[in-house]
């Protein structure tokens, strides 16, 4: 029979994880939340760097997804690349978000860390240039600050040597029979590609005729949802940074604001969007 007493004791026992594994376990709290530590006495420096490392957590995520997307782009795997394209996306508009947290801090908080930063920068995300590389902005000049690590460096430099995320999508188009000339498939994948009028013109055939080429033209949206995402963390980016520091030198010795500008003409699939004028 159930008595009150017997409910009371099965809540407890329900409630005791001294034998199981708790949500704090699994998610590893204590070492998360842990793992801030500020520099100066400014009440801000908090703010600044959860902000920093929750966007690193979600860069792990998005490379995962870029790494595992392009595999399944090498293997003719199309709808597991397209889901996993379109999470890419999504985690692209929380690092968007991020930025209108960070932008609560004004030029006097920031001025009150800054000299607690040293030399330290977002530039020097390992992460991040990995993800700028998956997506075919290679640089050789932004292997060096990763130099100093040789585990990191490798990590970035295996990016900076393979296909793109692009180049895997062209290479799927000629696997479905659309022509391309060699010099797109067959190059240094160290360098940043040069748009294509040949490419531009074997994406309009798609275009044209979606029905017929139905993968290729859902690639070819998602690789632009991606694309116009990464547009807006860019923008967030410099607005944010101007906002804060204005045109002073970044931390990490670029230009700041005049740098993250400069990204902004930075176009990664310019096929993709130059076929729109000749629709």
């Amino acid at each position: 029979m159930t008595t009150p007493e017997s409910i009371v004791q099965a809540e407890k026992a329900q409630l005791d994880f001294s034998r199981s594994m708790s949500y704090g376990d699994y998610l590893h709290l204590d070492q998360i939340l842990s793992a801030q530590h500020p520099l100066s006495p400014a009440h801000d420096e908090m703010l600044f760097i959860v902000q920093h490392q929750t966007s690193e957590l979600w860069m792990k995520l998005l490379l995962k997804e870029l790494s595992s997307a392009m595999g399944d782009l090498r293997e003719d795997r199309l709808p597991p690349a397209f889901k996993k394209l379109a999470r890419a996306s999504r985690i692209m508009e929380q690092l968007v978000h991020a930025w209108d947290v960070l932008a609560t801090m004004t030029p006097p908080e920031y001025s009150a860390i800054r000299p607690f930063l040293g030399p330290s920068s977002g530039f020097q995300s390992f992460q991040y240039r990995c993800i700028e590389f998956a997506l075919g902005n290679k640089n050789a000049a932004m292997l060096a600050p990763h130099a100093h690590h040789p585990e990191r460096l490798a990590l970035v430099q295996s990016f900076f040597e393979a296909p793109s995320l692009y180049d895997e999508a062209l290479r799927l188009m000629v696997r479905q029979g659309m022509p391309l000339p060699a010099h797109c498939l067959d190059r240094d994948w160290t360098q940043p590609r040069e748009a294509s009028n040949e490419v531009e013109a074997a994406w309009l055939t798609v275009y044209r005729a979606p029905e017929d080429h139905w993968d290729l033209y859902q690639l070819a949206e998602k690789l632009v949802d991606l694309e116009d995402a990464f547009r807006l963390w860019r923008f967030r980016h410099v607005t944010t940074v101007e906002r804060i520091i204005g045109f002073k030198r970044g931390t990490g010795g670029t230009g700041g604001v005049s740098y993250l500008r400069k990204m902004l003409d930075v176009v990664l699939f310019p096929e993709l969007w130059r076929l729109r004028t000749d629709l």
